[in-house]
């Protein structure tokens, strides 16, 4: 595995020595490529597009993307929306929580396919870069019939750009930056097409010390020790067109993160090292004729994780696999109705890292979702259902929206699926710890909104809210001592509130944007299996109930600012609510400036981040950096 991960690494070398010889300048301006909130089709997935309409949807605007380019997903979407990001602290693992749900309750699509490690259950949207990526969107809520087993909080799309087949189109940017704690980064992000051909590269290389200064619980300022990360990822996307509308596109995706684990606060230090690797293989067609779309894709995904403690002799090594297969078929009819009709199905397994045991899930659904449109578009109808089996377990996931434009400027949402979740491998078969008794967990996911817009002359004021109720039965924690293992703690009921404002408001060469957005979450253990269990009517762990982003900024001609604001609400420790962190809040600053160079483009970044300098903790015992910047640049030829 991680040969080849050497020999990408040296493929992307060759390739930035050899990329300004084979691809000629281009003159765009990387300013200009921002839009707001895409109008049509805002995601590549039909499944989105055609058959959510009563799900709520964010997608990330273009120009965000390009002041994160040099960073993670995790830092992305911790800063510009308010879901919950688990951090251990600054180079360590990140999960994402939607709506109170757990980190194994929230998938991670790339192109359609999941990718969390396949015996955690989790993706660490840490070690995702966002400059491998095109598109980056939330759906939020329950979708089961659609993505099956494992949808229960929501979904975080990662997407590349389709194919565009251009006789002499090409491009090439190299990019770079240095921050604080060390942090140094460079890329490339190249692409050449022709009338039947496509081919792009995309490639980051990344390391840092991290050793930033911190204030430990006695009040004493201490410097992290055992911090370094390095990280190398690259990825290659290949479209061939097999005939007048169909298409094969062919993607790899590899990387590598090595971490040095430092000391909780209650550690006097830390040898512990981890090495993340991973491989990602995809394989898509798509055939279009006058009335029908067929696809099919077909992936492998295999991830490996080294971990290492020397001290007391602990050496661990992590293996696991998926191959992911779904063909199918959508139809659009002539009444404002269309269909789809998928066959997907998932199989996984890992060795464990004690016996070397190997174990396996199955998973395979016959899926049909059926969507109409009546009042001339304003009511849109969607249902949908999937009938999945795992492990000789059969289950039936129904689900049904609608949107309804009430009028100009009001637009109403409603949303409800059943939610199903089947435990992972680890939770059944991990070594000490596994639980091969656990029950699947399972119950009802409702959401409702709606969003108002209004336009003048020289503003726009968009206000969105959604309220949501979930109830799952069997819910999965892991407790215990020395050893822990997961357990059902029979219900949980997760409700609350989000919203999102937006106005922006334009003048002369100026204009100028102001969002806000907020979630009020409550999500607490209503019975239990376990005896005496204190968490009745408690709030989740690690489940804020407040959490909100203020972005305050705009641009000028070709150069760009943005203030952002987070708060964190109250998060409590353990399960009877006796123990909690206070709230914290960070202040960051974004400011990009584009210009010409003849016939190049230069494009300078810049970040400060935690201004205020906030002492704080997303997890127990791992303190977070305090005011830091990030600098970079990207050079379009």
């Amino acid at each position: 595995m991680f040969g080849f991960i050497n020999k990408l690494k040296l493929l992307a070398i060759c390739t930035i020595l050899l990329a300004p010889v084979l691809l000629t300048a281009q003159t765009t301006d990387t300013l200009k490529e921002a839009e707001i909130r895409a109008k049509t089709n805002p995601t590549n997935d039909p499944k989105v597009n055609a058959f959510a309409p009563g799900q709520k949807l964010v997608v990330i605007d273009s120009l965000t993307l390009q002041q994160y380019k040099m960073q993670s997903v995790s830092n992305l979407l911790s800063q510009q929306l308010p879901v919950f990001i688990k951090s251990y602290t600054f180079n360590g693992l990140s999960t994402l929580s939607f709506r109170g749900s757990s980190a194994a309750q929230s998938q991670v699509l790339w192109n359609g396919v999941p990718i969390q490690n396949s015996a955690l259950g989790i993706a660490d949207i840490s070690a995702l870069p966002v400059l491998l990526l095109n598109k980056v969107s939330v759906l939020y809520g329950g979708s089961s019939a659609l993505y099956g087993s494992g949808n229960v909080g929501g979904a975080l799309l990662l997407e590349n750009d389709v194919a565009i087949f251009d006789s002499g189109k090409r491009a090439l940017s190299l990019s770079g930056g240095a921050g604080s704690f060390g942090q140094y980064s460079g890329a490339i992000d190249g692409s050449m097409a022709g009338k039947h051909w496509y081919l792009s590269l995309k490639g980051i290389v990344q390391t840092a010390l991290n050793d930033f200064r911190y204030t430990d619980d006695s009040g004493r300022l201490n410097k992290l020790t055992n911090g370094r990360t390095a990280s190398e990822a690259l990825m290659l996307h290949a479209a061939l067109k097999t005939g007048v509308a169909s298409v094969l596109s062919l993607s790899a995706w590899g990387q590598q993160y090595s971490r040095e684990i430092p000391p909780a606060l209650f550690e006097s230090g830390s040898q512990k090292k981890q090495t993340d690797g991973s491989l990602r293989l995809l394989a898509d067609w798509t055939k279009h004729t006058k009335a029908n779309t067929w696809y099919a894709k077909t992936s492998f995904i295999t991830d490996n994780i080294l971990y290492d403690d020397a001290p007391i002799g602990l050496h661990s090594d992590s293996r696991s696999s998926q191959y992911y297969q779904e063909a199918g078929l959508r139809h659009v009819g002539r009444k404002n109705s269309q269909w789809l009709v998928f066959l997907p199905l998932q199989f996984t397994w890992m060795q464990e890292p004690v016996t070397h045991a190997d174990k396996q899930q199955l998973k395979a659904a016959v899926a049909a979702a059926y969507s109409i449109k009546f009042f001339k578009e304003r009511l849109n109808i969607a249902a949908n259902a999937r009938a999945e089996t795992a492990n000789a377990v059969q289950y039936l996931l129904p689900g049904a929206d609608a949107s309804f434009a009430l009028t100009k400027w009001l637009a109403l949402r409603a949303n409800v699926q059943r939610t199903y979740r089947v435990p992972t491998l680890n939770e059944l078969y991990y070594n000490p710890g596994g639980n091969p008794y656990l029950k699947p967990e399972q119950g009802w996911n409702e959401d409702a909104g709606y969003t108002a817009k209004f336009k003048a002359k020289n503003f726009v004021l968009t206000h969105d809210l959604s309220a949501f109720n979930r109830n799952i039965q069997d819910w999965i924690i892991w407790i215990g001592g020395a050893i822990f293992t997961p357990h059902n703690i029979a219900k949980v009921h997760s409700r609350g509130i989000e919203t999102d404002n937006r106005l922006e408001y334009s003048v002369g060469k100026w204009t100028l944007h102001l969002s806000i957005s907020t979630a009020y979450v409550i999500a607490t253990t209503e019975s239990s299996y376990l005896p005496n269990d204190g968490s009745i009517g408690k709030q989740i762990p690690y489940t804020p109930r407040y959490n909100g982003r203020l972005n305050i900024g705009g641009a000028f001609k070709n150069f760009y600012f943005n203030y952002n604001h987070s708060y964190t609400g109250y998060r409590f420790k353990n399960y009877d609510e006796s123990d909690y962190f206070e709230p914290y809040q960070t202040g960051n600053l974004q400011a990009m400036y584009g210009t010409r160079l003849k016939k190049h483009t230069l494009q300078l970044t810049a970040q400060c981040n935690n201004i205020w300098n906030q002492h704080y903790e997303i997890i127990a015992y791992r303190p977070m950096p305090g005011i830091n910047w990030l600098a970079g640049f990207r050079l379009g030829m």
